[in-house]
């Protein structure tokens, strides 16, 4: 084996039949090779000379221990170069020879990473991202002026010149402008359309904040979901308040030809408030089934809001079972002999007790779950524990568990939102119909308790399902796994004798819908004159008599008629319609489908991916569960309203993409 001694590179093992690849780690750049014996070489350190395995045999050790032995600081000449070329903050009395001369305390290793000469300081890189770690972690602006963070950046890197709250400002309001550019880009080279969800954060002092988020498919046939907007509205109860933010939307993102849906909340807009945008909807999106597709309910809020009545009902109960699960996890004794009498009564539940966040509910229903799978263990806790006095009752553990059973199909409604990063609408439609249809068994049980339950629970719900079957019908329509299959299965089980008349009405929304799309993607008529009149030029034939008189719309109507009714010629939808189901896969990409498939359906796979895409909830994944809505703290409202809305799209865009600063940053492979 032929093995150079003074060379940057790691050996040539060209002698082993196994010829291995050059390496280019920068840890050659602290180590030479050096051959001990046949078949065997070592790393030796060109600072310290301290030798470590590398080859022995047909063995390779690797550089992972070289790397430590440089970036640790256990290199002692390494670590004290790296000490003199930095400057360190002046400790009074101190003597920065005490290690070496044996006079002061050993110096402690502190894991940190080298800092090479190759890296040259750059403060307006420190700064970038200074900007934009405030602006990922919400963190105040004036952070900057804090004694404490400013003397932990010193330290960090002397040479770094703190910027004060205007510069920083500055920075964070030209990552916002930078994003919004990229953003803008995007939006514009999408080829369907946009649909927007609108929820208001509220204040003390009763000023509105309208979210404006964007829910669209690009070319890649990738779900992005952005915030647009962050419109201050200081009168929020104005019936056309969110007219002008929907608007001031449009016109900055230039949406106003792509706009498809809006999706906002009954708990903030009264059927004046959805006229007005309903209106709005009709003159920005005239096309699409008149502007009519607006969702007056949020999914999410719509579980919540049911979640919280049926606790609400069963409020003395539940209370009980917090006190009992608080006084066993808030002493470790007490905690201690509740998991041994679990263990001697041979209770096989693996929950642990946790005290629940009332202001999110799924942790309620997890308390009560893990609790009710225990009730043997508390039951014997309150005989052989005189000071455990709030055990619930036989009659309440019943009404827990009753409870339990009906919050289960909510809570995994609502989990589709959390466990689905960007979930399309097609999904949510199996999960709505199952509610509705055990909610309307349990209203009709015989059971009074279950009866009591559950009927206000249903009857709040089927104002739901009737305002938002058809449009996630429609969506489901878009899978290939269920077509009308589902929709025509699930309406059996919830309308029986009449189910017909709704699973037409789905049928008949899917075609003039489809329709709608077919007349978008005609070209354009194009004009002539003829002596004193315009005439479109797909009126005249070759000898120049008229094809057709009126409103011009005959030969329309004759191509509507030939691919809708023509048996030898159907349309695109009848096609996909017709051809068999795709077997159901637990993870099926249904927008990866209609990628594949957009040649075979050019005009469909557009509607699809707009249909895909429409939102049915309108708050964030992190507040699915929330039991109350979205206040603005009083910093935020502080700030003004551009830099509060640069603020907060900026954090929501930077999820998506990396910064060019960021990505300028030297990265060191070892």
């Amino acid at each position: 084996m032929n093995i150079p001694t003074e060379n940057n590179e790691p050996p040539s093992s060209d002698a082993q039949s196994n010829k291995r690849r050059r390496k280019k780690s920068i840890v050659w750049e602290y180590f030479t090779i050096e051959t001990v014996g046949a078949g065997c070489t070592r790393a030796c350190c060109k600072q310290c000379k301290k030798s470590f395995a590398y080859i022995t045999g047909s063995k390779l050790a690797g550089t992972s221990h070289l790397k430590r032995h440089i970036v640790l600081g256990i290199c002692p000449v390494s670590r004290l170069n790296q000490e003199k070329n930095q400057l360190s903050p002046y400790t009074p009395g101190s003597n920065t020879n005490d290690a070496d001369t044996g006079t002061g305390p050993p110096r402690k290793h502190y894991k940190t990473t080298p800092v090479f000469a190759s890296i040259p300081f750059n403060q307006d890189l420190c700064n970038h991202e200074l900007a934009k770690m405030i602006i990922q972690h919400e963190y105040p602006l004036n952070i900057v002026e804090h004694s404490g963070f400013v003397d932990f950046v010193r330290t960090l890197q002397p040479k770094f010149n703190m910027v004060n709250f205007d510069a920083i400002q500055r920075d964070c309001v030209h990552i916002y402008l930078r994003e919004k550019q990229s953003l803008l880009n995007l939006l514009g080279g999408i080829p369907g359309r946009v649909s927007l969800t609108l929820d208001l954060w509220t204040t003390d002092q009763s000023i509105g904040y309208v979210c404006l988020t964007g829910h669209f498919i690009d070319t890649d046939w990738k779900l992005h979901r952005r915030i647009l907007n962050v419109i201050m509205v200081p009168y929020p109860d104005s019936e056309v308040a969110f007219n002008h933010a929907v608007a001031d939307c449009l016109t900055v993102w230039n949406l106003d030809s792509k706009l498809f849906t809006l999706t906002l909340d009954q708990s903030f807009a009264n059927d004046a408030v959805k006229e007005n945008l309903r209106g709005l909807l009709s003159i920005k999106n005239p096309l699409v089934f008149n502007g009519q597709l607006l969702i007056g309910n949020c999914y999410s809020r719509v579980l919540s809001c049911l979640a919280q009545d049926a606790l609400e009902s069963m409020k003395k109960a539940i209370k009980k079972v917090r006190e009992s699960v608080k006084y066993v996890k808030n002493s470790e004794v007490i905690d201690e002999r509740f998991i041994e009498l679990k263990q001697r009564l041979q209770v096989p539940s693996m929950r642990s007790l946790t005290v629940d966040d009332q202001t999110k509910w799924n942790t309620t229903y997890q308390m009560l779950v893990a609790a009710s799978e225990l009730k043997e263990v508390f039951s014997c806790l309150d005989t052989c524990d005189p000071n455990y006095k709030e055990a619930p009752s036989m009659d309440e553990w019943k009404q827990v568990e009753t409870l339990c059973t009906y919050l289960k199909f909510l809570f995994d409604a609502a989990n589709v939102l959390i466990t689905t990063t960007y979930p399309t609408s097609n999904i949510f439609f199996q999960e709505v119909w199952k509610i509705q249809c055990e909610l309307t068994l349990a209203s009709m049980s015989e059971d009074l308790l279950i009866c009591n339950l559950i009927k206000p629970l249903q009857e709040k719900f089927d104002k739901y399902w009737k305002n938002t079957s058809l449009v996630l019908a429609i969506a489901v329509v878009m899978d290939p796994r269920f077509k009308m299959k589902l929709v025509e299965f699930s309406f059996s089980r919830i309308y029986g004798e009449n189910c017909e008349t709704w699973i037409k009405m789905v049928d008949e929304g899917v075609h003039e819908l489809f329709l709608e799309y077919i007349v978008q993607s005609l070209p354009p008529p194009t004009f002539v004159e003829e002596g004193n009149e315009v005439v479109a030029k797909t009126e005249l034939l070759h000898e120049g008599t008229l094809l057709s008189t009126g409103d011009g719309l005959s030969d329309f109507d004759i191509y509507i008629s030939e691919i809708t009714g023509n048996h030898e010629m159907k349309s695109e939808l009848d096609q996909y319609l017709e051809e068999s189901l795709l077997p159901r896969v637990q993870e099926f990409d249904v927008l990866g489908w209609w990628e594949q498939n957009r040649t075979k359906y050019p005009t469909l796979s557009k509607m699809a991916s707009d249909v895909l895409s429409i939102p049915v909830s309108t708050v964030a994944p992190d507040s699915v569960f929330d039991t109350v809505s979205k206040k603005m703290d009083s910093y935020r409202t502080s700030l003004r309203p551009m830099i509060l809305e640069a603020l907060i799209c900026a954090k929501d865009w930077l999820q998506y993409e990396s910064s060019e600063f960021s990505n300028a940053i030297v990265k060191m492979e070892f």
